[in-house]
């Protein structure tokens, strides 16, 4: 039996099992936060907007909504834009394992599948839950690290494509043998290159799983209408695992991807700051420090890193002067000095102004970036090291993957404040208590 048909009989046995409560709670809460990123990007992530705008030329109508707008796109361009919106901010969810950002591509995908179509086979909240539950299980078989095949690629987007395939063919009632060629039609499009991310001086890293959104939810409608692909697009000779990974995946590897016991999804985490998740050790670590040390008696800096966030420390001279706001949010060494001069991070404060903040420059250049960590799974700790003329203090934080209730309704109502949305805790009230997302139409719509 080919990989494409276990998988798919894996997310049949946890559907007909039925999606446990607890998962339930926390997809509405994933998306409620997606919501709210979603509306914050039309103030503070114009690179969103302006790929939106890129993406519909020509296109005039259609059944997708986006998200804070009265526009209407094409399934695959709703989804497409749907997702800009939610990752723009680098504000998204994220399993640290799985090195995944789930719910913005599944949420997106099941929108778009959802809009075309009076009835559905499956509810929006049980389809985002499986299709996180696919994607955090393909990051768990792959085991992400700083080297390797799996270091090349932007999982959130090459796996985005399987999940985004999934998740809107459960919505639209695909049977079994059409969601095997909905994956097949996905690996066509695969792609995810992570040199937007390692490299320095462009927007696209805000974008990148908005392909992934657009090319799976195409995929579902595809095989829809009857478009078949090999059921080998995984694991045969040329299938995905390995033309990306070098191999197909082993036996303890397919026993990870293809368990319907536990539930990966369960640890994946809501951001608290709008950066990349890797420097959220990091900025936990300073605002530890800044209670013992002056800003103004530090001499250097020093970084402790693993193979993994020494990427987002090289090359240092760019890292330490970002000409974007997203290679800004990617740099620990930029982050770890914005938030000693600033002593917080948020929306109103990472933005465009940042990058020319003279103090934030002038101690990023004191920052030295040595390798103290092995380069284990998951994100790195927060180890660094604050050098004076009289002391040195050092603070390692470890961060778990926990979010709390009430830190997810404060971040929503921040975002939604951002957003100029009117009675934002209204709107938390309906949607944190929604049972059905299926109908969206009291969301605002945002003014740009």
């Amino acid at each position: 039996m080919s990989l494409s048909h276990e998988i798919v009989q894996a997310i049949r046995q946890r559907q007909k099992q039925g999606v446990p409560e607890h998962i339930r709670k926390k997809a509405i809460l994933h998306i409620c936060d997606t919501i709210a990123i979603s509306l914050a990007s039309y103030k503070g992530a114009p690179v969103a907007l302006k790929s939106i705008a890129g993406l519909s030329i020509g296109v005039t109508g259609g059944t997708g909504r986006v998200i804070g707008s009265e526009q209407r796109l094409p399934p695959a361009y709703a989804a497409f834009a749907n997702t800009a919106l939610a990752h723009a901010l680098d504000y998204d969810d994220i399993n640290d394992l799985a090195r995944i950002h789930p719910t913005p591509v599944t949420l997106a995908a099941a929108l778009a599948a959802a809009d075309s179509q009076d009835s559905r086979s499956t509810d929006l909240i049980t389809s985002v839950a499986l299709g996180n539950e696919l994607l955090c299980r393909l990051g768990y078989a792959i085991e992400p690290r700083g080297t390797g095949s799996d270091s090349k690629w932007f999982l959130s987007q090459l796996f985005g494509y399987l999940g985004a395939a999934i998740t809107a063919g459960l919505v639209l009632g695909l049977d079994d043998e059409k969601l095997v060629h909905a994956l097949g039609l996905a690996y066509m499009q695969a792609a995810g290159g992570k040199e937007p991310g390692v490299g320095t001086g462009s927007q696209a890293r805000a974008i990148y799983p908005a392909f992934a959104s657009m090319g799976g939810v195409q995929a579902a409608f595809l095989a829809r209408e009857g478009v078949t692909a090999p059921a080998s697009c995984l694991d045969g000779k040329t299938g995905l695992f390995p033309n990306y990974f070098g191999e197909n995946l082993n036996e303890k590897q397919r026993g990870v991807l293809l368990d319907t016991v536990t539930w990966a999804f369960s640890d994946t985490s809501i951001k608290l700051y709008p950066s990349c998740r890797y420097s959220h050790p990091y900025i936990q670590s300073v605002l530890v420090l800044r209670n013992h040390i002056s800003l103004h008696d530090i001499d250097q800096i020093v970084i402790g890193v693993n193979e993994t966030a020494g990427m987002l420390c090289q090359p240092l001279e760019d890292r330490c002067h970002p000409k974007t706001l997203q290679d800004a949010k990617f740099s620990i060494p930029f982050m770890v000095a914005f938030t000693f001069v600033n002593g917080s991070v948020h929306l109103n404060n990472l933005t465009e102004s940042a990058l020319m903040e003279t103090q934030v420059l002038e101690l990023a250049h004191r920052i030295k970036i040595e390798q103290t960590q092995a380069n284990t799974l998951g994100i790195p700790l927060g180890d660094i090291k604050v050098k004076t003329a009289n002391e040195t203090k050092r603070h390692i934080e470890h961060i778990q993957p926990k979010t709390f209730f009430n830190e997810v309704k404060k971040k929503f109502i921040d975002c939604c404040l951002y957003a100029d949305v009117v009675e934002p805790e209204v709107l938390w009230e309906q949607l944190s208590n929604d049972s059905d997302f299926d109908k969206l139409e009291r969301l605002p719509t945002i003014n740009h």
